[in-house]
């Protein structure tokens, strides 16, 4: 079931925020295009906060290490990190975000 957030429009374009949705870290990242993105805010190289990290295009990069993950799929795109993260369903309801906490299955 889907949870609701915050606002829309007090996410910042291209900079990842920490929210914790029933118990499960998330980073919420809006991209260049203004699409909202919610993967898991756990690097899978090391217990790190990737909403401490860095948003380029549509990635989030590992402040510690560099790995970046794509914010579509949570798969790591760099190394250290190759396990991706996962990924969860984002809706917007009157304005607001709503975030669905069990991990969505990304195709290869």
């Amino acid at each position: 079931m889907p949870v609701k957030i915050g606002p829309a429009d007090e996410i910042t374009v291209e900079q990842a925020v920490r929210v914790v949705v029933e118990g499960i870290p998330i980073a919420v990242v809006k991209d260049s295009a203004g699409v909202i993105h919610a993967i898991g805010d756990t690097c899978t190289h090391g217990d790190i906060s990737l909403s401490e990290g860095f948003v380029e295009d549509d990635t989030l990069e590992c402040w510690a290490h560099g790995s970046k993950f794509e914010l579509t799929t949570g798969k790591p795109l760099s190394l250290p990190a190759y396990e991706p993260v996962p990924v969860f369903d984002v809706t917007i309801v009157d304005g607001d975000v709503y975030i669905d906490p069990t991990p969505r299955t990304v195709d290869a």
